[in-house]
Parts: structure tokens; sequence; C-alpha cells
């Protein structure tokens, strides 16, 4: 990795269907070798995929929660049983096992709170693992961001 691969990465960050063309342009270098370093930056795993960001209130996605999650017991069989509940759980975007007060931080997005009651009645209380749910309900999004600053 070097100064012209972050160049590339933080491009593509801020607008993944840019093309090649545009990319090599703005880095100063011709299509060939910029094409060579994004397949090099594919095939190492430091660009994992390409994805449309869209604006979840335009489609009706206007609730989100941050679950802090306690489990009952710490382990390996619960604890691989709630994370493999969670990957499948399409309301939960974002999930982060945590050192602290509580074992997981779940982001939860739904379309409203009578959504959420049901996700959180129906799905999430119900896993045998779950001790304690908080849930803390966002007023307003100050930032979100999902683009890394690079060296």
């Amino acid at each position: 990795m070097d100064t012209i691969d972050n160049q590339i990465l933080m491009l593509l960050q801020q607008n993944s269907k840019m093309n090649i063309k545009e990319i090599a342009l703005k880095i100063g270098l011709t299509t060939t070798p910029t094409y060579d370093r994004i397949k090099r930056l594919e095939k190492s795993g430091t660009i994992t995929h390409y994805k449309a960001e869209i604006n979840r209130e335009k489609v009706g996605l206007n609730l989100v929660v941050f679950c802090q999650v306690t489990l009952q017991v710490h382990s390996k069989k619960l604890i691989t049983q709630f994370e493999n509940a969670i990957e499948i759980m399409p309301e939960i975007v974002g999930c982060f096992h945590i050192a602290g007060n509580f074992d997981y931080l779940l982001k939860v997005v739904t379309p409203n709170i009578k959504s959420y009651q049901f996700f959180l009645k129906n799905k999430l209380s119900v896993l045998e693992s779950v001790s304690n749910v908080q849930s803390n309900f966002v007023m307003s999004m100050v930032k979100e961001n999902t683009i890394y600053k690079l060296a």
C-alpha cells in the first residue's frame, strides 16, 4: 500500500461507480496501472465489495435504535448461538462484541416504533442467551460516515 493506493481507496469510498478512466485522471496515472492497482486491492481483500448507499428514510426505515445486550452466561455455545441468530436478522445492521457494562451493541433499523417492538418481543428477547436489552432511540443523526480516512 502506498499513497496512490490510498488515493484510489479514498476515491472509491466516495463514489464506487467512478470508472477507471476517472480514477486514473484524478490520481495522475494511465488506465492500465490504475486498473491493475484496483484489481490488486480487490484480490488482497483490501476492497471487499462495492455497494450503493441509500437514504434509509426514503425507503421507509425511519427508526434507528442502539441496543445494549447482556448475555445470561458467557459460554462459547451461547455466544455462538447468539451471534448466529444476529447474523440472520435483517433489522440488525451492526453488531459489536464489546467490553464494558454490557456484552454487545446492536444497531437496529426498522420502519417505526411498532416494528421495533415486534422485533424486540419476537426476535431478540426470545434468544436463549439474552439476559437484558437496553434500547436507545436515535433522535437525530449528527454524523454517520462509512468513509475511512487514509494517510
